[in-house]
């Protein structure tokens, strides 16, 4: 499965801009702390997750602007650390607003087929616009749900961030046998996700199956071992570990245990 995306260059440029947008009104939100931690990611406070995803967006924007053909440090990028003064939320918007607007122009003058050093295998510009698009997506999610504000992402962008998380975890049971996602593999067990919310027409459903070999992955309604049904937001967090599974927003049908065991497996973590 290929790590580039289907939604365009255009469409996920458009999805980067709106989601730094979405992220500094969390920042700038009245009433967030930006020194609370984030229950999904509890090594971090708010402001050091925004930090992180503002660098990360940065250290992208000096990969395709420089057209990198080998690694980058990210420590190399400036001011990728964010404002010298912490706890000021009016210094930490300008600087992700800065951030987000390097990146979208950099990835647009690009286009998607420009050739640079990416840690997937897909050398070019595109696979970048794609990754930071679901980076700011799920970590959007931790910044949103941490400051208790009600978060929302688009359908396709939705749908799409699970095709890549997918293609991810596939690519490392591929690339990196040790690691834990070596064990997602087995005969006749799978894993159906079901959106209950979305038109018929994005088929927001898939099917992981386990296989000897390792897992596979395609669109589609079919029987399965387990199943994940709810609202594609609430499916897209529950699979990213980012919602509970027994949290009210989700269902799960059949051998729970084997969900379980792939989110278990299926991380960077």
């Amino acid at each position: 499965m290929t790590l580039l995306g289907p939604l365009g260059h255009d469409r996920y440029c458009d999805a980067i801009e709106t989601q730094v947008r979405q992220l500094r009104d969390v920042v700038t939100s009245d009433g967030v702390a930006l020194s609370g931690t984030v229950p999904t990611c509890p090594e971090w406070s708010l402001e050091q997750l925004v930090r992180h995803t503002g660098g990360a967006l940065r250290w992208v924007e000096l990969l395709v602007r420089t057209r990198a053909q080998e690694n980058v440090p990210e420590g190399a990028v400036p001011l990728a650390e964010g404002p010298e003064v912490e706890g000021d939320p009016a210094a930490l918007d300008a600087w992700l607003a800065e951030t987000g607007e390097m990146l979208v122009r950099t990835l647009r003058e690009a286009g998607p087929d420009t050739r640079v050093w990416a840690w997937a295998g897909v050398h070019d510009s595109g696979f970048w616009a794609r990754r930071m698009t679901h980076e700011l997506v799920i970590h959007r999610a931790d910044a949103t749900l941490a400051a208790g504000l009600p978060y929302e992402v688009d359908p396709d962008v939705a749908a799409d961030a699970i095709d890549e998380w997918l293609g991810i975890v596939e690519y490392v049971q591929r690339t990196e046998p040790h690691d834990a996602a070596a064990e997602l593999r087995g005969s006749g067990r799978s894993i159906h996700l079901h959106a209950t919310d979305t038109a018929p027409e994005l088929n927001a459903e898939w099917v992981v199956e386990l296989t000897e070999k390792g897992f596979v992955w395609r669109r589609g309604h079919e029987k399965a071992t387990v199943a994940l049904r709810g609202p594609l937001t609430d499916v897209l967090l529950g699979f990213y570990r980012r919602l509970p599974l027994d949290g009210g927003q989700l269902e799960v049908l059949g051998e729970r245990e084997l969900l379980e065991f792939w989110l278990e497996r299926a991380t960077f973590e």
